[in-house]
């Protein structure tokens, strides 16, 4: 971590051997895309991730974007098998991991098979080319070998044997040949990061001390990332080499943070200002389980996590927890929200605090594991038996989900209800640079439990559901408190009393009472951004469609057309003003990554045909797609066939 802008230098025992000794034409660009791809077991995922927090530690705003096979290990060599990572870096600030890389690392021809439909004409390629064999070239159904056939001339292709200058470079390690090669990753990261001006520092040490254990594995690692740098440093095949400058963000501490780890650490947050035990009862899933492993660090901070035999044990033991007087979580992805609905409605009747974590996927059924979607926000609103009323609210960005986790912890607790916190493969897998908040500065979310019976006839009695007058909330009575015996469950219990109930009034007015609340629920106003304030088409998004929609904005703004942007992060209750904003744009279009669930549930709300535009491809939107969308729209033109044939206005700012 360090200030914005003033890079931390590392202080070393040894001089660094990566010192520049040939001189190149040194390009300034302002924003540069990235994309690392190979097998599924070429360590993609780590490489992009160190040259992230590289790009961090240098100052650069930056987004990124994983994407990797749902497999363990698909087929080697193989297109199902690829894994890539994306990384947007720029000296302003910027929206999305960017639409196509300006720099593809392929480390195999599946790689490149698989990723050269994204590339810019001109743009950069750097092959492995000692994986370009016969053998792999068929397996992925190349006839000829493209390095040689002239299907490459439009771009500019840089061949390097990796494999064999990672191997000649750890020859007196004692390695085998095949341990050897496994370092090819870091010494692409080693020629990337020379051809960028990249800090290394942060990276070989975090090389040590990831392998600390196995320091053989830790020095091949370091040699093959320095043999990459200096390949750059030594051979003529690269003329040019290029900076972008850090980004002038607000003044602050920062640090690269992915959704996962910013939920997590939101939840710890919580704990800390509510002053409450945490519990997260939990199933590994994807895309959820990083939660689930950054939360079990953090014992102590008062967090107990359990990881359960099921999704429905899981939801059992936190809301369980928070019967017992802690702060219960869990977190899943869609298909375990499938499982833990019955006991969502538990909560919802016996109305205790619940935090529900659904970081979203494609589906239906097993689905799309590790692609995003944002598809269950029906199922989060009304997928549970009965009239069972929960809030909803999306966070918009990696760093956003740490402001969200707190915000779902505040409703929860506040209001005595499940509520339900709806990020996405996209945010979760995704990280940008995050302005470490002040402590002092984090909300105050203080229980006050029961402490005496409080019975409205006048006895010493307790009863469960008299209700806070502002919020609708009932009292919280920690079980065993002396006085406060009180019955609760999942039978329709009678007002005030807490009694078993099958009066219909009374279930009538209970089941208003439970909808009330959450409809009384505090929010914060929708914004509006309409710099020119005539745009008459306005850009509505929620979760992480924040980021697309925000960069098509940009685009259309810069080709000289007006268009205002509004993003939901409530979702259940919807901002008080939303009606006045949607009733003040002639026309309203709405993206979202499935069949137009928001739009609908709008359409139904406000009466007003909002223009639905879906994608369920598994990835994001991109910025040119959607500039391309709302330019139609501007036009008094329908919008395209959800993305085929997009016309990319523009390859500028985002």
């Amino acid at each position: 971590m360090e200030k914005r802008g003033i890079p931390t230098p590392m202080a070393t025992s040894e001089p660094n051997p990566l010192t520049a000794t040939r001189e190149t034409d040194i390009a300034t660009l302002d924003r540069v895309v990235i994309r690392f791809a190979g097998d599924s077991g070429d360590g993609m995922q780590l490489t992009g991730d160190r040259f992230t927090s590289a790009a961090a530690a240098f100052g650069n705003d930056l987004a990124t974007l994983p994407n990797f096979p749902a497999e363990i290990r698909a087929p080697q060599g193989t297109i199902p098998g690829v894994s890539s990572f994306q990384v947007h870096f720029a000296d302003y600030d910027i929206l999305t991991p960017g639409d196509r890389p300006d720099v593809l690392v392929a480390m195999n021809p599946a790689a490149l098979k698989a990723n050269i439909a994204d590339v810019p004409h001109g743009g950069a390629i750097i092959v492995n080319t000692d994986e370009f064999s016969k053998r792999n070239l068929t397996k992925v159904g190349y006839e000829t070998n493209p390095l040689e056939d002239g299907s490459l001339e439009p771009y500019q292709v840089f061949p390097v044997a990796m494999s064999t200058l990672t191997r000649g470079a750890l020859k007196d390690t004692g390695l085998s040949k095949k341990d050897a090669e496994r370092a090819k990753n870091m010494f692409s990261l080693g020629l990337l990061s020379w051809m960028y001006h990249r800090p290394t520092e942060g990276t070989e040490r975090f090389l040590a001390e990831k392998f600390a254990a196995k320091p053989d594995i830790a020095e091949a690692n370091i040699l093959a990332f320095r043999a990459g740098w200096n390949y750059g440093e030594t051979t003529e095949s690269f003329a040019v080499t290029y900076k972008v400058a850090p980004a002038k963000l607000p003044t602050g501490t920062y640090r690269q943070i992915t959704g996962n780890t910013a939920l997590a650490y939101g939840i710890v947050a919580a704990g800390q200002r509510s002053g409450l035990p945490v519990v997260l009862g939990s199933y590994p899933i994807t895309p959820a389980s990083d939660i689930l492993h950054e939360l079990s660090k953090h014992k102590n901070f008062g967090i107990t996590t359990l990881q359960a035999e099921d999704e429905i044990a899981g939801i059992g033991a936190a809301l369980g927890a928070s019967y017992a007087g802690s702060l219960g979580v869990t977190s899943t992805s869609g298909p375990g929200v499938a499982l833990k609905s019955e006991t969502i409605g538990l909560g919802v009747m016996t109305e205790l605090p619940l935090i529900v974590i659904d970081v979203q996927r494609g589906g239906p059924s097993t689905g799309l594991p590790t692609k995003t979607e944002q598809a269950d926000l029906l199922q989060a609103m009304y997928g549970r038996n009965g009239e069972c009323p929960v809030p909803v609210i999306a966070p918009s960005t990696p760093g956003d989900c740490f402001e969200m986790a707190l915000e779902a912890a505040r409703i929860a607790l506040t209001y005595r209800t499940p509520a339900i916190l709806l990020s996405d493969g996209s945010i979760a897998n995704g990280s940008e640079p995050w302005l470490i908040p002040d402590v002092a500065d984090l909300p105050d979310l203080a229980v006050n439990f029961a402490a005496e019976p409080n019975a409205m006839d006048g006895s010493e009695e307790f009863w469960p559901y008299v209700r806070d007058t502002d919020t609708l909330a009932r009292e919280w009575a920690i079980p065993g408190t002396p006085g406060l015996q009180h019955r609760i469950g999942g039978l329709e219990k009678a007002d005030n009393r807490g009694h078993i109930s099958y009066d219909p009034d009374n279930h009538d007015r209970m089941v208003r009472l439970r909808q009330a609340k959450v409809d009384g629920i505090t929010v914060p106003d929708v914004t509006v951004d309409d710099p020119s304030r005539n745009a008459r088409v306005l850009a509505l998004g929620w979760g992480s469609s924040y980021g697309p929609i925000g960069a098509g904005c940009r685009r259309v703004r810069k080709s000289g057309m007006d268009i205002a942007q509004a993003h939901l992060r409530y979702l259940n209750p919807l901002p008080s003003n939303l009606g006045e904003v949607l009733e003040r744009y002639e026309v309203v279009v709405l993206p979202e990554m499935n069949l137009g669930q928001l739009a609908m549930l709008l359409r139904a709300r406000y009466l007003i045909d909002i223009r639905s535009y879906t994608k369920v491809a598994g990835l994001p939107f991109k910025a040119a797609e959607l500039a391309e969308v709302f330019t139609d729209i501007i036009n008094d033109n329908e919008p395209g066939d959800n993305g085929d044939d997009v016309h990319v206005l523009t390859e500028a700012t985002e």
